[in-house]
Order: structure tokens, then sequence, then C-alpha cells
């Protein structure tokens, strides 16, 4: 999965459950209620005013790739 602005904050969350907590330490709340918010990565992080979404997602792509090395 190619993780963008345009991603799908469900589908994300579906394959690395471990972006929830990266998003969070970001100020980027993607669990409302115990379900994922509806909607893109991109329009989550402007809801939230994320001055620099880009940003976020190279580093959530580093995170997950160093956590998916670590546990493989």
């Amino acid at each position: 999965m190619e993780i963008t602005l345009h991603t799908q904050v469900e589908d994300l969350i579906e394959e690395h459950p471990d972006a929830v907590g990266f998003l969070a330490d970001h100020n980027v709340v993607c669990i409302v209620c115990g379900e994922p918010y509806w909607g893109t990565l991109g329009e989550l992080m402007e809801q939230k005013a994320i001055k620099d979404p880009d940003a976020i997602v190279t580093e959530l792509k580093t995170f997950l790739a160093a956590h998916e090395q670590d546990a493989g």
C-alpha cells in the first residue's frame, strides 16, 4: 500500500495499526469512539490544521518501514 494524502484512513489503520499511535503523537487523532476517521489522511490533517502534512506522511512511511523491519 502506497501511503499518500489520498489514502483512506480506514485502509491505513487496517493495514498498519501502528499508524494510530504515530499519528496521535503528531496531533492527528484518527480514531473517534473506537472507529477510524472516514475520509482521507489529507482531509483529516486539513481538519486538524496540520501545517506540513507531506512531512508527516514522509515520517509515517519511515516509521512504518522501520517498525515492519523490526517485526520481521
